[in-house]
């Protein structure tokens, strides 16, 4: 017997015990159609199934219950107690003939007619039960409550923590080596049964892609179609639960492939295809999602059929002309629509397809489709992992730990590594790591969670996370541990946010989540196209003739450039990093002091966008409201009346747009850094300190280099000195500075200590004349 026909035994057997019940409190409650439903999918999908199992007499029977319950449920028919009997009598019939199926018993057929008969409307007659039914044969296997099953490894969870915490304390202090040894036979074992128990959870999705070959072949027969079959990814392990609800929607999404979608061979040679129809049913894991996609070359799904379906049914076809595509295609899985006009043994009742959802919707999955008329139909299947064994990376942020799937991390680096660059695109953070452009996520931000001071000094680190669509950088606080974890399903209230794929217990005893990669890419909405679209359009941008710019949006409102060779990055900085210090706006940034320059008010700005301006030598910083784009500036500007922080205006595309003036920029913030050149100026006899204080700053503001002791083989261009000191022997002229704001007399031509002018005046003049000798 064959791993389907046994499956399908024990399904049947296993549906009919809870179905007895359900027929006579349906009798009692006519109006319950929830129990209605049930008994119909139930005959419904023994029929189906017969079709490929070559099993007509079920086949006979089922669908002749299917034809009376299908009348009850359109209303044309009331449940009264003939009919219940009839159908209880039908029903136990199949049960007969599987229990004589599995023994290998005959079952005589001569009843079969009488019970058909029985369910006619107007029957007198109850139909009686067939011949004697043979012992049944002993179950080869043991279906266990997947409960009991959550329940052992929640046990196993509990003694590898215990065997944990038991590890810690012994290393507290002096061990014995007896016990060492034990402890360690302990968790060998320990370790192998929670593998063992696990196993039990997990099963490679084979056993759901087995049968499908016979399926499609017996379908596909009966439909007079010729369909060739692949199969995919048959070693993706699944969890035992998540392929058990996957079968029926499976089974239904195949049948309806190979019925509604692939034409007959005569309708495929005529409109240019080969006369074999192709279906493809593929498994494969994209990071924390098992995707089955079902594919086939078939019509398609024909939308305005569904609407006039719909239409008929009752819908508005005003609204439903104005639905997305999407949404039209959805249409398939209202209850009782079917594009299908006829009825056949595979399909055409309108049922399926809504219970296909709804299942998988159970279990935290959703159903795409993607239609091209005339050319096929492709249907995807995401479901969680909700119980697996995976590595993963766990992370911190806002003092909260985290898991990520590890085979959906690239890299990792660290956001003031080489090569590194986060900046702020048309108000999306954009991360470029070696040249690579991707967008940027920040978690503490995606959940809601503080930011730590490592956002702010720039010491984030930055997964590189891989999804189906692409790739993005997932800025976190600190990467903390590799291990191996136990995913159990979170709450449904925490599932829903579509960002976490379940949750799990670390050997820490700290419960934990993990993220949902995909998750958080949809959730955040991004554009993975962005990133290398600007990477593409700059590199157009520097080989197209003109000057490269930068344009973004300034503090005052006002639209302007700025040549992009100036600009090494574009970063984002707390309001609190800025201050108004020493006669100029400075910013905090990489544990630098940086002059901020600023076209608008700084007041009441929680986050600040700055622009870091490099020559090569200096670095400014210049505040902005957002970055919009990379231009190329025309050859014409028209220049500015006078000389300030606007070179001029050019056009770019239409609109007037202001140029900033990077000379400007650089003379006036620009902290001024002297060569060598510089005069030196030798601070003599400072024994209080004050020159050193109060002086030095005033002559490196004013170009001169300072010391206060000389170095090997260096000689001051001029020295500077308090009244007190002795002079003489001196190699360069001298200036000194007295205390009192008269001069002591006509020869006395030292200068007032706090007479700038005068002191700057003394050290041109002696420089002056020591450069003319």
């Amino acid at each position: 017997m064959d791993d389907l026909l046994q499956e399908f035994i024990a399904e049947t057997r296993e549906t009919l015990e809870a179905l007895s019940g359900e027929i006579v409190a349906w009798e009692a409650h006519p109006e319950d159609r929830a129990r209605l439903d049930a008994i119909f999918r139930f005959v419904h999908t023994v029929k189906g199934s017969c079709g490929f199992l070559d099993l007509p007499r079920l086949g006979r029977l089922s669908h002749a219950a299917e034809d009376v319950l299908a009348q009850v449920r359109e209303g044309d028919r009331a449940p009264d107690r003939a009919l219940v009997n009839a159908v209880l009598a039908v029903v136990d019939r199949i049960g007969e003939l599987v229990e004589a199926i599995e023994s290998g018993t005959g079952l005589s057929d001569s009843g079969d007619e009488l019970l058909i008969a029985a369910l006619a409307e107007g029957a007198e007659q109850i139909a009686q039960a067939g011949g004697p039914v043979g012992l049944r044969a002993p179950a080869r296997s043991v279906r266990l409550n997947v409960d009991l099953l959550d329940r052992m490894m929640s046990g196993m969870s509990d003694m590898v923590l215990a065997r944990n915490e038991l590890s810690r304390r012994l290393r507290q202090g002096e061990v014995d080596p007896t016990i060492e040894a034990a402890l360690e036979r302990l968790s060998l074992t320990v370790g192998e049964m929670r593998d063992t128990v696990t196993r039990t959870r997990m099963q490679k999705i084979d056993a759901l892609f087995s049968a499908l070959p016979r399926m499609v072949r017996d379908t596909a027969a009966g439909l007079g179609k010729s369909v060739m079959l692949q199969v995919e990814g048959s070693d993706v392990e699944l969890d035992r639960e998540m392929i058990e609800v996957m079968r029926d929607p499976l089974v239904h999404i195949i049948r309806n492939s190979i019925d509604h979608g692939i034409e007959p061979p005569g309708e495929r040679r005529a409109s240019g295809k080969r006369e074999n129809g192709r279906l493809s049913v593929s498994a494969r894991q994209s990071g924390n999602q098992i995707i089955v996609e079902i594919v086939d070359d078939g019509r398609g799904i024909d939308t305005e059929r569904l609407i006039q379906k719909a239409v008929a049914a009752g819908r508005d076809e005003s609204q439903l002309r104005k639905l997305s595509n999407r949404a039209k295609l959805d249409l398939v899985f209202e209850p009782g629509l079917s594009s299908k006009d006829v009825v056949s043994d595979v399909s055409g009742r309108g049922v399926g397809m809504d219970i296909v959802r709804a299942s998988i919707e159970q279990i935290g999955g959703r159903v795409e489709l993607d239609s091209t008329p005339g050319k096929g139909l492709r249907i995807a299947i995401h479901v969680p992992l909700t119980l697996s064994i995976i590595s993963t990376i766990v992370v911190g942020v806002g003092g909260q730990r985290f898991a990520i799937p590890r085979q959906s991390i690239e890299e990792i680096v660290t956001e003031r590594g080489e090569a590194i660059r986060v900046d702020v695109i048309g108000g999306s953070p954009v991360a470029s790591v070696r040249e690579r452009r991707m967008p940027l996520i920040h978690l503490s931000d995606m959940l809601e969670l503080p930011a730590g001071a490592s956002r702010d000094e720039g010491r984030q680190m930055l997964a590189i996370v891989s999804v189906s669509e692409g790739s993005y950088a997932l800025a976190v606080e600190t990467v903390l541990d590799n291990e191996e974890l136990v995913i159990k399903p979170a709450s449904p209230a925490v599932m829903s946010t579509g960002l976490y794929a379940g949750q799990t217990l670390p050997d820490s005893g700290l419960p934990m989540l993990l993220l949902d990669c995909a998750g958080m890419a949809k959730v955040a909405g991004l554009d993975f196209n962005r990133g290398e679209q600007l990477y593409e359009e700059e590199e157009e941008i520097l080989a197209a003739p003109g000057l490269p710019a930068l344009l973004f949006r300034d503090l005052d409102g006002v639209r302007r450039a700025v040549p992009l060779a100036a600009v090494d990055r574009v970063e984002q900085v707390d309001a609190s990093a800025v201050r108004f210090a020493a006669g100029r706006f400075r910013v905090t940034i990489d544990e630098r002091i940086l002059p901020l320059a600023a076209h608008g008010d700084l007041e009441g700005l929680e986050r600040i966008n700055v622009l870091r301006l490099k020559d090569g030598t200096n670095e400014v910083s210049y505040a902005i409201d957002e970055a919009a784009d990379i231009v190329v500036l025309p050859e014409e500007i028209a220049p500015a009346r006078e000389p300030g922080p606007i070179a001029g205006v050019v056009l770019v595309d239409g609109e007037q747009v202001e140029l900033v003036d990077m000379l400007w920029i650089f003379n006036e913030h620009a902290e001024r850094e002297f060569e060598d050149a510089s005069p030196l100026c030798l601070i003599a006899g400072d024994s209080d300190g004050w020159m050193a204080s109060f002086v030095k700053p005033l002559l490196e503001a004013s170009g001169y280099r300072v010391a206060l002791r000389l170095a090997a083989g260096e000689t001051p261009a001029v020295v500077l000195s308090s009244e007190e000191t002795p002079t003489g022997g001196e190699a360069a002229p001298v200036v000194r500075l007295r205390r009192k704001r008269a001069a002591g007399g006509s020869g006395d031509d030292s200068v007032y200590r706090y007479d700038r002018a005068g002191l700057l005046s003394a050290l041109e003049a002696r420089v002056s004349g020591k450069a003319g000798r």
